[in-house]
Protein backbone atom coordinates (compact mmCIF):
# COMPACT_ATOMS: atom_id res chain seq x y z
CA UNK A 1 0.00 0.00 0.00
CA UNK A 2 1.46 3.27 -1.04
CA UNK A 3 1.11 6.17 1.17
CA UNK A 4 0.69 9.63 -0.58
CA UNK A 5 1.56 13.29 1.07
CA UNK A 6 -1.86 15.12 2.01
CA UNK A 7 -4.16 12.48 1.05
CA UNK A 8 -6.50 11.09 3.72
CA UNK A 9 -4.83 7.93 4.57
CA UNK A 10 -6.56 6.07 7.53
CA UNK A 11 -10.08 6.82 8.97
CA UNK A 12 -11.02 5.68 12.10
CA UNK A 13 -14.59 4.64 13.61
CA UNK A 14 -15.46 5.07 17.14
CA UNK A 15 -18.12 2.46 19.01
CA UNK A 16 -19.11 0.90 22.27
CA UNK A 17 -19.62 -2.19 20.49
CA UNK A 18 -16.44 -3.65 18.72
CA UNK A 19 -18.15 -7.40 17.52
CA UNK A 20 -21.70 -5.60 16.53
CA UNK A 21 -19.55 -2.61 14.84
CA UNK A 22 -17.31 -5.34 12.31
CA UNK A 23 -20.47 -7.56 12.11
CA UNK A 24 -22.41 -4.80 10.73
CA UNK A 25 -19.56 -3.58 7.97
CA UNK A 26 -18.59 -7.19 7.13
CA UNK A 27 -21.94 -8.26 6.71
CA UNK A 28 -23.49 -5.15 4.55
CA UNK A 29 -20.16 -4.05 2.40
CA UNK A 30 -17.41 -7.71 2.64
CA UNK A 31 -14.99 -6.02 5.13
CA UNK A 32 -12.34 -7.99 6.28
CA UNK A 33 -10.50 -6.89 9.61
CA UNK A 34 -7.24 -7.20 11.53
CA UNK A 35 -7.87 -8.17 15.45
CA UNK A 36 -5.60 -5.39 17.80
CA UNK A 37 -7.14 -7.09 21.13
CA UNK A 38 -10.66 -6.68 22.29
CA UNK A 39 -11.29 -2.88 22.13
CA UNK A 40 -9.74 -2.04 18.10
CA UNK A 41 -9.68 -4.03 14.77
CA UNK A 42 -7.83 -2.36 11.10
CA UNK A 43 -10.23 -2.17 8.31
CA UNK A 44 -7.76 -4.45 5.33
CA UNK A 45 -7.74 -2.07 2.25
CA UNK A 46 -9.81 -3.90 -0.38
CA UNK A 47 -6.62 -5.06 -2.17
CA UNK A 48 -5.41 -7.31 0.72
CA UNK A 49 -2.16 -4.18 0.57
CA UNK A 50 -2.31 -2.41 4.44
CA UNK A 51 -5.37 -1.03 5.99
CA UNK A 52 -7.19 2.12 5.46
CA UNK A 53 -8.93 2.55 8.50
CA UNK A 54 -10.07 1.03 11.81
CA UNK A 55 -12.57 0.53 14.74
CA UNK A 56 -11.89 1.71 18.51
CA UNK A 57 -13.96 0.92 21.04
CA UNK A 58 -11.05 2.62 23.47
CA UNK A 59 -13.44 5.35 24.40
CA UNK A 60 -11.47 8.05 22.62
CA UNK A 61 -14.12 9.11 20.49
CA UNK A 62 -17.54 9.54 20.26
CA UNK A 63 -19.78 7.94 17.65
CA UNK A 64 -22.35 9.47 15.77
CA UNK A 65 -23.19 12.52 13.23
CA UNK A 66 -21.64 15.84 13.56
CA UNK A 67 -17.74 14.72 13.23
CA UNK A 68 -16.08 14.25 8.96
CA UNK A 69 -18.54 12.47 6.79
CA UNK A 70 -16.90 9.50 5.31
CA UNK A 71 -18.62 8.77 1.81
CA UNK A 72 -18.29 5.59 0.59
CA UNK A 73 -18.30 4.35 -3.42
CA UNK A 74 -20.97 1.90 -4.49
CA UNK A 75 -21.60 0.44 -8.53
CA UNK A 76 -25.21 -0.16 -7.17
CA UNK A 77 -27.07 2.19 -5.01
CA UNK A 78 -30.20 0.41 -3.98
CA UNK A 79 -28.52 -2.50 -3.88
CA UNK A 80 -26.08 -0.98 -0.89
CA UNK A 81 -29.23 1.13 0.68
CA UNK A 82 -30.60 -2.82 1.08
CA UNK A 83 -27.46 -4.16 2.44
CA UNK A 84 -26.83 -1.23 4.73
CA UNK A 85 -30.66 -2.09 6.24
CA UNK A 86 -30.14 -5.88 6.36
CA UNK A 87 -26.97 -5.46 7.91
CA UNK A 88 -28.52 -3.61 10.70
CA UNK A 89 -27.96 0.03 9.66
CA UNK A 90 -30.35 2.94 9.86
CA UNK A 91 -31.10 4.82 6.17
CA UNK A 92 -31.37 8.65 7.64
CA UNK A 93 -31.10 10.91 4.32
CA UNK A 94 -31.71 9.62 0.96
CA UNK A 95 -31.35 8.24 -1.49
CA UNK A 96 -31.22 11.68 -3.38
CA UNK A 97 -29.96 12.69 -6.19
CA UNK A 98 -27.20 15.42 -6.17
CA UNK A 99 -24.85 16.85 -9.57
CA UNK A 100 -23.22 13.82 -10.47
CA UNK A 101 -24.85 11.48 -8.88
CA UNK A 102 -26.71 9.88 -6.15
CA UNK A 103 -26.03 9.50 -2.50
CA UNK A 104 -27.38 8.12 0.96
CA UNK A 105 -26.56 8.60 4.79
CA UNK A 106 -27.03 6.17 7.06
CA UNK A 107 -25.61 4.98 10.67
CA UNK A 108 -23.89 2.15 12.14
CA UNK A 109 -25.09 0.12 14.81
CA UNK A 110 -22.06 1.96 16.91
CA UNK A 111 -24.10 5.52 15.59
CA UNK A 112 -21.67 6.67 13.62
CA UNK A 113 -23.09 8.29 10.33
CA UNK A 114 -21.29 7.49 6.93
CA UNK A 115 -22.65 8.28 3.47
CA UNK A 116 -22.30 6.13 0.16
CA UNK A 117 -22.22 7.34 -3.10
CA UNK A 118 -22.94 6.23 -6.96
CA UNK A 119 -22.48 8.00 -10.10
CA UNK A 120 -25.56 9.11 -12.53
Amino acid sequence: MTNTHHTIDYVELSTRDLSATKAFYEAAFGWQFNDYGPDYAGIRASDGDGEVGGISATGQGEAGPGGPLVLLFSDDLDATVEAVKQAGGTVTDGPYDFPGGRRFHFTDPGGNQLGVWAKA
